[in-house]
């Protein structure tokens, strides 16, 4: 079992940055592919971007070269950095776990562990 805590959520304007951060416990969270996913006001769960327990990444398409999904192995920690964020990046970020294995990656329906979300807002 994982248990998963965002925080670094906050309102920025278009163009600007955040970092959200996701440490892990438990007694086996090292054994868990993290990922992180995000629903936008209205819309559905989404993914954003998966890394695996070798470090290989996984982005959504239209995310790719403006957000980072990055892990610190001595922290128990995973990370998204956004970059040049756009009002349509506003939504809630979730950090998700699961152990590998998985098909879809980018599929919230892949996950059991998740956290309880960090709000992102976007202005223009």
């Amino acid at each position: 079992q994982v248990r998963l805590q965002e925080s670094g959520g906050g309102s920025v304007q278009a163009g600007g940055s955040l970092r959200l951060s996701c440490p892990s416990s438990g007694p086996d969270n090292c054994r868990y592919s993290p990922a992180w996913l995000r629903q936008p006001p209205g819309k559905a769960r989404e993914g954003v971007a998966h890394i695996g327990v070798d470090g290989t990444t996984t982005y959504a398409n239209s995310l790719k070269g403006r957000f980072t999904i990055y892990k610190d192995n001595r922290k128990n920690t995973l990370y998204l950095q956004m970059n040049d964020l756009k009002p349509e990046d506003t939504a809630t970020y979730y950090c998700a776990a699961e152990l590998p294995g998985l098909v879809f990656k980018l599929s919230p329906t892949e996950y059991n562990y998740w956290g309880q979300g960090t709000q992102v807002t976007v202005s223009s």
